[in-house]
């Protein structure tokens, strides 16, 4: 039981990383932002997991009430947990990827000039991601 139990959290606990990993994208006007949006993901994380505990609590409080049924729902959930779990470290892992080359692309536009384009980039980070991009 104690095995797909944690297999549930870590579930959970990969979707919400995989919001958290997705967020900086969007924040991509310049480096020290994305140190920024990183360290309030780990902030949210920690929240997060306090709220895993209080859940868990209560799937325990479920199981006490009717341990055959939740046996039979928790190994359901527990089979899709790790098929998505494989899938979700994927999507992470080519996302981090990603991230790395647009920064350090990004990061060589902006050393030639900086000062002219950090206000240009911050107005309209998808248009100056186009254009660097062409």
């Amino acid at each position: 039981m104690q095995s797909q139990r944690l297999l549930l959290q870590q579930q959970q606990q990969q979707q919400q990383q995989q919001q958290q990993q997705q967020s900086p994208q969007q924040q991509q006007e310049h480096h020290p932002q994305q140190q920024q949006q990183q360290e309030k993901g780990q902030k949210q994380q920690e929240q997060q997991q306090q709220d895993q505990h209080q859940q868990q609590d209560h799937q325990q409080h479920l199981q006490d009430q009717h341990p055959v049924l939740q046996q039979q729902q928790q190994q359901e959930e527990a089979k899709e947990g790790e098929q998505q779990q494989q899938q979700q470290h994927l999507q992470n892992h080519e996302q981090q990827q990603k991230q790395q080359q647009e920064q350090e692309q990004q990061q060589q536009d902006l050393e030639p000039n900086e000062q002219q384009q950090q206000p240009q980039q911050q107005q309209h980070p998808e248009q100056q991601q186009q254009q660097q991009q062409d």
